[in-house]
């Protein structure tokens, strides 16, 4: 068997979400491109390992998001470092699980809830992206896409509610924004960008399908697909970007 030249990586962070794996197996179409797929469980990705042709396909499982976990990861993705990272993106985030929902009043609002989607949406991402400026750094050029929500548009709320959330998502792109300032003055080939993909059919908007019209619910590979294209045309312009699945970009 040759070997294909590894020019450049990808790097996917909360690789188990379902626009993460559908993100991955489109990026894995193409041979030239290394994918690192960082998740708690990567269980979903070896069945793909046993294909020969995905041995440009790396994963490392983290017990959690917590720092330390973090480092670790960081240290193993620097034994991979044959090729640039020049894309990532960052697919963690929480709003429900069995203990947690989104707060329709403000009587609803929990320190323990409030605190949990916080850590989860807000600063893992910020975490990771901490982490990996020694990377970024250098000279190589890298378009970061972390996920975000268009509720976390201060400027866009007219409904309330989801106090949590909103609050997290909009610490996250005020984070982003400033992260994106600093890195701006270390590297022009720094890219952030904040993404909304709209309501996609996954665990995450199940119990909140009901209200959405047919034709804005959309599936994982239609979003990666956007997605991949929106970051392909995005340009190094130093600034945060915050745009929605089309590609429009949303108000902070």
């Amino acid at each position: 068997l040759g070997l294909v030249m590894i020019t450049q990586q990808t790097l996917i962070i909360g690789a188990n979400s379902d626009i993460a794996k559908a993100l991955a197996l489109q990026s894995i179409a193409s041979e030239t491109i290394g994918l690192i797929l960082i998740s708690r469980d990567v269980n979903a990705y070896d069945l793909l390992n046993r294909d020969k042709n995905t041995s440009h396909v790396n994963t490392i499982t983290v017990k959690d998001y917590q720092s330390q976990s973090i480092e670790q990861a960081i240290e193993e993705i620097a034994t991979y470092n044959h090729a640039p990272i020049t894309r990532i993106y960052i697919c963690n985030g929480i709003l429900h699980n069995q203990s947690i929902q989104p707060e329709k009043r403000i009587e609803e609002l929990t320190v323990e809830s409030f605190n949990q989607v916080m850590a989860s949406n807000a600063l893992t991402p910020m975490l990771w992206i901490q982490q990996l400026m020694p990377t970024l750094t250098g000279n190589s050029p890298c378009k970061i896409v972390v996920f975000s929500a268009r509720v976390g548009s201060i400027s866009d709320n007219r409904l309330g509610g989801w106090y949590s959330y909103r609050a997290s998502k909009a610490a996250l792109n005020m984070m982003l924004k400033t992260a994106a300032i600093e890195i701006a003055r270390r590297n022009k080939n720094i890219k952030i960008i904040a993404f909304h993909p709209g309501t996609t059919d996954t665990p995450l908007s199940k119990p909140f399908q009901k209200n959405v019209p047919a034709n804005k619910l959309f599936t994982c590979d239609f979003v990666a697909s956007q997605l991949l294209t929106i970051v392909e045309n995005s340009s190094y312009d130093q600034t945060a970007s915050y745009l929605d699945w089309q590609g429009k970009s949303i108000n902070w």
